[in-house]
């Protein structure tokens, strides 16, 4: 997807596709602990001296760093180039449209949430415990996903998507409820 959009876009591919490759390369430590360590941040640590030992250029090496600290909402970085800009839509389209969907589900089976519970309030309802659902997911997250995007071609690829999941949404309410 960072490819696709970085050509669109006319991006840097030679930034784009190893920031790809190293994005989530602090995710496991973010998840060993608990959510403290920031991925992105010490991803782009880890980037920066991964680079350094191959001997890329400095500011090959910079640009790319650049783009891992910014590819999260919460990682404090703001995407300032285009390749980071790329990067980062690419980053949050993964997690809508039929992908994004997917993912939901698994991670609610994961946390033994329900597969569909349009009756429990969105904002009040615990996530992780078996009230949640993919729905809530969507209600609180997934739905404002494709308002944050900053390329054109991001944008246009998230409404895609995000079209998709509300057809979906309704589709599976209607299934629920015995409707045709």
């Amino acid at each position: 997807m960072a490819v696709l959009i970085a050509r669109e876009q006319g991006a840097r591919l030679e930034v784009v596709e190893p920031a790809a490759l190293l994005h989530d390369i602090g995710r496991q430590a973010e998840e060993e602990s608990g959510g403290t360590v920031c991925h992105a941040r010490l991803g782009a640590v880890e980037s920066g001296e991964l680079l350094e030992r191959m001997g890329a250029a400095d500011d090959l090496r910079d640009a790319i760093v650049h783009c891992v600290a910014a590819h999260r909402f919460r990682g404090g970085a703001r995407p300032e180039t285009l390749e980071a800009k790329v990067l980062f839509d690419a980053d949050k389209l993964d997690s809508i449209g039929a992908v994004g969907l997917g993912r939901a589900f698994l991670y609610a089976g994961e946390v033994g949430a329900r597969l569909h519970n349009p009756e429990s309030d969105p904002e009040t309802c615990p996530a992780r415990g078996p009230e949640d659902s993919a729905l809530r997911e969507f209600l609180v997250k997934l739905r404002w996903v494709s308002d944050g995007m900053f390329t054109p071609a991001g944008r246009r690829i998230a409404r895609e998507r995000h079209a998709f999941m509300e057809a979906f949404f309704d589709q599976l309410d209607r299934e629920v409820r015995g409707e045709r």
